[in-house]
C-alpha cells in the first residue's frame, strides 16, 4: 500500500502477486482498448439520414457497455442509463455523452453493416501485434487459429431476411443465425485472444442456406487481407479436411492442423493403413511421468483422397492410454513431421478445444449471456449484438493476459462471474472517476480507489 492508504486505515484484503504498476497499460487496459473501439467506431458511417439525438459512436459504444457489464438484458440496462451515477460512469469509463433508450438502441443498431465492425477487432489486434503483446500466443512459428461455429438465435416465428431456415418434417419452419467465431490460441495459454468473427446468414442473391463452409471461405480471405503479413495456421475439425478447403489456404499462405477420422476420409486411412504394412512409416511410444502412454505414428506426403490426387498432406496418428484406457486422434497438416515436433503438432491440433471450451463455453455460461435474445431486428441486429458481445470478450481476455490490474483484482475471486457483479455493483452504487479507481476500489476495498458513494 502507498502512504495515502496507510494513513487512510485501509487494509488490502489480499495482496497481488506482483506490485502494481504506477498507472494502466497504455495498450492492454480497459481505457486503450475502449479508447481504440471508440476511435474505429467514430468511422463507421451513420445509417441514419438528418441529426440525431444520440450519435452513432455513443450507441455502438453503449451496446459495448451492455456486455462489458455482463447486464442480462437490454431493459435491465435501460432502467439504470438515466440515474447520474450510471451516466457520469458511461461517460468516465466508456466515453459515452448520452446513451440511447433500449428501443433506440435496436432500432439503430440494427442499420450497421456488421462488417463496419470489423475495425475494432482489426485495429486491436494490430496493436497487440506491432507492440510484441501476442509473441506469448506464437507457436511452431505461426498464430494458430481455431475456427469453428455456434448457434446465436433460433426463433420458429420471428425472423428478418438474414436468417437461415429449417424445414422440419411437421411442415413447421424455423429460423436461425450461427456465428463462426476465430480466435487465437495456444496450448499453454488459458486466455485466447479473439478475432473478428464471420455471421453464418442468409446471404444476398442466394436461394440455399449459407452454412460453415462458405462463412470459412469468407471469414479466412478477410482474415487476410487484414493481417497480410501475419503467420497464420488454422486448427480445424474434421469437417475441414477436405481438397477445396486445403487448396485455399495454401492460397492464402495459411497453415493448417486438422484433425482427421476414418468416417468420411477413407481413402486416406486406406492409404496409410497401407504404408503402415509395408513399414513406411515412423513411429515410438513414451511413458510420461504422469503415468499416461503416448505413441506417436506419422507419415509424410500421404494423398489427402482420390478426388485431389495431386494434394498430399502430412499425417499425425496420436494415441494415449491412461487408467487402462485408449484414445485415438489423427491429424493432416503441412508441418513435415519429425520425431522432435509431433508432440508439439499434437499439443496444436488439440488446441482447436479451446474456441468450445474457452470462448463458446464462456460466452454462453458466464454472465456473457451469448445465447439471450438481446434483440433480432429486421436486417442486422443479432449480428451486430454478437459482434459487440465478441469484441467485449476481446477486450476482457486482453486484459487478463495482460493488464496487472485486471489480473490483481481477478486474483480476489474464484470465478470470473464473482468478478462481474463486483464490477456491476460498484458501477451502479458509486461515481467512478477512472478505470484505475474501479481496479483499486476491488483490489483495495471500495474506499481503497478512492470512489464516491451514491448519497443521493
Amino acid at each position: 500500500l502507498d502512504l495515502k492508504r496507510i494513513q487512510c486505515g485501509l487494509i488490502m484484503k489480499k495482496l497481488p502477486f506482483h506490485p502494481l504498476p504506477n498507472s494502466l497499460n497504455q495498450t492492454v487496459s480497459a481505457p486503450a482498448l475502449l479508447n481504440q473501439a471508440r476511435r474505429a467506431f467514430e468511422n463507421i458511417p451513420d445509417p441514419r439520414r438528418y441529426g440525431q439525438q444520440f450519435s452513432l459512436p455513443d450507441v455502438l459504444m453503449s451496446g459495448l457497455a451492455v456486455f462489458s457489464l455482463k447486464y442480462p438484458s437490454l431493459l435491465k440496462f435501460d432502467e439504470h442509463r438515466n440515474e447520474a451515477r450510471i451516466r457520469a460512469n458511461l461517460k468516465s469509463l466508456y466515453g459515452v455523452e448520452k446513451a440511447p433508450c433500449d428501443t433506440q438502441m435496436r432500432s439503430v443498431l440494427d442499420r450497421v453493416d456488421p462488417i463496419e465492425i470489423r475495425a475494432p477487432f482489426i485495429q486491436i489486434n494490430q496493436r497487440l501485434y506491432d507492440q510484441g503483446i501476442l509473441e506469448g500466443f506464437r507457436y511452431l512459428g505461426s498464430f494458430l487459429i481455431s475456427v469453428d461455429g455456434t448457434g446465436k438465435f433460433s426463433s420458429s416465428n420471428i425472423h428478418c431476411p438474414q436468417c437461415c431456415t429449417r424445414q422440419h418434417r411437421n411442415g413447421e419452419i424455423s429460423y436461425y443465425h450461427q456465428l463462426l467465431g476465430a480466435v487465437i490460441v495456444h496450448p499453454d495459454q488459458k486466455q485466447v485472444i479473439p478475432l473478428f468473427p464471420e455471421a453464418i446468414t442468409h446471404q444476398d442473391g442466394e436461394t440455399k442456406n449459407d452454412c460453415e463452409a462458405n462463412a470459412s471461405k469468407r471469414l479466412l480471405k478477410a482474415l487476410r487481407e487484414a493481417c497480410p503479413n501475419w503467420p497464420l495456421r488454422v486448427v480445424e475439425d474434421s469437417l475441414s479436411a477436405n481438397g477445396p478447403h486445403i487448396k485455399l489456404l495454401k492460397e492464402l499462405n495459411i497453415g493448417y492442423i486438422i484433425s482427421v477420422k476414418p468416417e468420411g476420409h477413407d481413402a486416406l486411412f486406406a492409404e496409410v493403413k497401407n504404408r503402415i504394412f509395408k513399414g513406411k512409416c515412423e513411429e515410438f511410444e513414451v511413458l510420461g511421468d504422469d503415468k499416461i502412454l503416448r505413441g506417436y505414428r506419422w507419415i509424410n506426403g500421404v494423398h489427402l483422397n482420390k478426388s485431389h490426387p495431386d494434394l498430399l498432406v502430412n499425417f499425425l496418428d496420436y494415441w494415449e492410454i491412461r487408467n487402462g484406457k485408449e484414445f485415438n486422434f489423427s491429424w493432416v497438416t503441412d508441418i513435415k513431421l519429425r520425431a522432435k515436433n509431433v508432440h508439439l503438432v499434437m499439443k496444436g491440433g488439440r488446441s482447436r478445444w479451446h474456441i468450445e471450451n474457452q470462448v463458446f463455453n464462456t460466452l454462453k455460461n458466464q454472465d456473457y449471456e451469448f445465447e439471450h435474445n438481446y434483440g433480432h431486428g429486421e436486417q442486422h441486429l443479432a449480428t451486430v449484438f454478437a459482434m459487440l458481445m465478441m469484441l467485449a470478450f476481446l477486450i476482457d481476455q486482453v486484459q487478463e493476459y495482460g493488464c496487472a490490474f485486471f489480473q490483481a483484482a481477478r486474483q480476489r475471486f474464484h470465478s470470473r462471474t464473482s468478478l462481474w457483479i463486483k464490477i456491476k455493483g460498484l458501477f451502479t452504487e458509486f461515481f467512478i472517476g477512472t478505470w484505475e479507481s474501479l481496479w483499486c476500489a476491488i483490489i483495495y476495498g471500495h474506499y481503497g480507489g478512492f470512489l464516491q458513494p451514491n448519497t443521493s
